[in-house]
């Protein structure tokens, strides 16, 4: 009897870092996307309308990869193998909408905002389903950065991020790609 008391334990411990790597790994891949899309973006938007706008949510994006280099860092999980790939495809998607003109950055925004959005609820959900109190301080700054990534969902809207040509296409083409880095990361 003892033996599989210990045995549950140690494999809930286990699922648990699984769970816990699982989260730290892909939110780290996503906030580094993030910056890389805000540097790709000003790259070519420099100067104009909407630059202190996308410097103010970039600023944002670096702190949160901050956040998450330093819980790579505690939890003793590496980034994603993919994080070079990531963080190409990721500038060449902020230099190719920032070369729509501000509606198209501020699309892209929407667009990945709205699915990070949805992915940082569902983690939460996740967590919360293992164990709230063990889980409290990440629970706690994945909630912060949710809320975060939802504000600058409403600023690309207030900014005409819903005016881009043609946004239902690159929307989904964003939010598809956006899923398939999830998946990879999750995994790898």
């Amino acid at each position: 009897m003892h033996r599989s008391v210990v045995r549950l334990a140690v494999n809930a411990n286990f699922s648990r870092q699984k769970l816990i790597e699982k989260v730290v790994r892909v939110d780290h891949a996503g906030e580094l996307g993030a910056d890389r899309i805000y540097a790709g973006q000003m790259a070519v938007l420099k100067g104009s309308s909407v630059s202190d706008i996308i410097k103010g949510m970039w600023d944002e994006e670096k702190e949160h990869l901050d956040t998450m280099e330093r819980l790579c860092a505690k939890h003793q999980v590496p980034p994603t193998i993919f994080a070079p790939i990531f963080s190409v495809a990721a500038y060449a998607l902020g230099v190719g909408t920032a070369l729509m003109g501000k509606e198209g950055a501020m699309a892209c925004t929407v667009a990945v905002e709205e699915l990070i959005g949805k992915h940082y609820n569902s983690q939460l959900k996740e967590l919360i389903d293992d164990d709230p109190n063990e889980h409290k301080e990440l629970l706690d700054t994945l909630t912060r950065l949710r809320d975060e990534e939802l504000h600058h969902h409403d600023t690309g809207i207030a900014h005409d991020g819903l005016k881009a040509p043609m946004y239902d296409v690159l929307k989904s083409v964003i939010q598809t790609g956006c899923k398939g880095a999830i998946w990879i990361a999750e995994k790898v």
